[in-house]
C-alpha cells in the first residue's frame, strides 16, 4: 500500500487535487470530512467542545455552529489549539480505522490523506510521498473573497492562521502548482499518478525473487 499525503492552504486547489486522486483510483481520506463526524451531534467530541466554548457554538437544533466557533479560534490562536486537542486525536483515529479498512480490501491500494494542516500537526514524516498544492498566499486570499465571499479581514485571517508557504514548501516531496486553472492542476495531478504507478511496478520487480 502507498501513503500519499496531500495537503496545500486553503483556496491553493488541494479539493480539486484530490478529487482528480480519487477518479484516478486513489482511496480518498478526508481530514475536514473525518473533522465534522469527529463532532457530529450526539459525539463525545462536540460534548468535549461545548464543554471547552460554551453553548454559544451550538445551532438551535443542537448541532455545532461553525461560523460562531470560527469567529472565536481562527482569531484566537490559544482558543485554536483548544480546539485541535479536542479534534485532532479523534481523526486521526478515525483516519487511522480507514486506512486499515482499505488495506484489507485492497493491499496495493494508494491511499491519500487530505490534511489541511498535515504540516502544522507535525505529520510531515508520516506518509511515502508528501504532496503540496501551492497558491501564493496573496492569490489564496483573493480567491476567499471572491470565490466564497469571504471578508477580506476574514480571509487574511484563515490564510495567517495555516503555515506559511514557505513551510509548506520545505517539507514537500512533490509541489503541484495550484495557481492556474483547475485543467491544468488535474493535468499535473495525472502525471503524479503515473510517475507514482511507475514508481510502485519497479517496487513490485524489486521484490520478486
Amino acid at each position: 500500500m502507498q501513503r500519499i499525503g496531500l495537503t496545500g492552504g486553503i483556496a491553493a486547489g488541494k479539493s480539486v487535487a484530490a478529487r482528480r486522486l480519487a477518479e484516478l483510483g486513489a482511496v480518498v481520506i478526508d481530514s475536514d470530512v473525518l473533522a465534522r463526524e469527529a463532532v457530529a451531534p450526539g459525539s463525545a467530541g462536540l460534548d468535549a467542545v461545548v464543554e471547552e466554548f460554551g453553548p454559544s457554538v451550538l445551532t438551535p437544533d443542537g448541532s455545532l455552529d461553525r461560523a460562531a466557533l470560527a469567529s472565536v479560534v481562527f482569531t484566537d490562536p490559544a482558543a485554536r489549539a483548544r480546539l485541535d486537542a479536542i479534534v485532532h486525536p479523534i481523526v486521526r483515529r478515525l483516519s487511522a480505522e480507514r486506512e486499515a479498512a482499505s488495506a484489507v480490501a485492497d493491499p496495493g491500494a494508494v491511499v491519500v490523506h487530505d490534511i489541511p494542516l498535515l504540516v502544522e500537526t507535525g505529520q510531515a514524516d508520516a506518509f511515502h510521498v508528501l504532496v503540496v498544492v501551492h497558491a501564493p498566499a496573496v492569490l489564496r486570499v483573493e480567491r476567499l473573497v471572491r470565490l466564497r465571499g469571504m471578508d477580506r479581514a476574514a480571509a487574511e485571517a484563515r490564510v495567517a492562521a495555516q503555515a506559511s508557504d514557505d513551510e509548506r514548501l520545505a517539507v514537500a516531496d512533490v509541489v503541484l502548482d495550484g495557481a492556474g486553472s483547475d485543467e491544468n492542476l488535474r493535468a499535473q495531478v495525472d502525471v503524479l499518478w503515473d510517475r507514482l504507478a511507475a514508481e510502485r511496478a519497479d517496487e513490485l520487480a524489486a521484490e520478486k525473487p
